[in-house]
């Protein structure tokens, strides 16, 4: 890829919490990015800028996707089934909120069959490099997350996933701990395998720490072919990650 002329990158999920934090920083680095953003409803679109660039389309629709994908080099998949929490929840009483999904939007259908119709839209059209976030806990059947409005999420993530490894484009899946809504660059950032992190202390990132890995697995080819879960130590510990080719390096699992 040629460092002279910027990559147009298509960001899935950019309303999303981590989605928009990636959106706004490829159209902060014009130089070396040209931002596409994929969202699900006008609402969404206006929520981020409403931009010419922003294109709204189910990604349950395989044919929808196409016009997003075209001419794009590469593809940042955020999107993923929400639960909500039922209501009539007293946290006063103890016990715990139920959840459930929308019709429509389960794991299966958003993480799942939208997913893989990403991919190959994506695949159609010749992007060159798709990363994809999806959970750390996917190791474990049994995780909680799986159980929420018995949705099975890291199941369905998991198999999209394992999609996208097998389709001949080249990957990065990054498996994120628990997500915090803080400030990003000031944490060391650590990878691991197979959810060994889960085992630590060391098992929450902040979204714009996730977002920038993101953006950064497309500028180095040592985060090509790569599945890896990632976390960060306490601020405060450790050096924050500034070398994202050295993290790169240290991710050896294809999947």
């Amino acid at each position: 890829m040629a460092d002279s002329s910027p990559i147009t990158v298509l960001v899935t999920g950019a309303a999303g919490r981590t989605g928009q934090i990636v959106y706004r920083k490829l159209k902060e680095r014009r130089d070396k990015f040209v931002a596409r953003g994929l969202v699900r409803t006008e609402e969404s679109k206006e929520k981020i800028g409403g931009a010419d660039d922003v294109f709204v389309a189910d990604i349950r629709d395989a044919e929808k996707i196409v016009p997003a994908v075209q001419g794009v080099d590469a593809l940042i998949i955020l999107t993923s089934a929400v639960p909500k929490m039922k209501p009539g929840f007293d946290p006063s009483k103890g016990g715990r909120p139920e959840f459930y999904y929308e019709d429509g939007l389960y794991p299966e259908q958003v993480d799942w069959i939208g997913q893989k119709n990403q991919i190959d839209a994506a695949k159609a059209a010749g992007v060159r490099h798709i990363v994809q976030v999806g959970s750390m806990g996917g190791t474990n059947p049994n995780h909680p997350l799986n159980s929420l409005g018995n949705g099975n999420i890291l199941v369905w993530k998991r198999k999209a996933e394992q999609y996208l490894a097998d389709s001949g484009v080249p990957y990065t899946i990054i498996r994120a701990g628990g997500l915090q809504d803080k400030d990003g660059g000031v944490r060391e950032l650590i990878v691991g395998k197979d959810d060994e992190l889960l085992q630590t202390d060391t098992k929450t990132i902040t979204r714009a720490d996730v977002a920038e890995v993101c953006i950064q697995a497309l500028q180095f080819e040592e985060a090509k072919f790569k599945a890896f879960d990632i976390a960060s130590k306490p601020e405060g510990t450790g050096t924050p990650t500034r070398d994202f080719k050295e993290l790169f390096l240290k991710c050896t699992a294809r999947f």
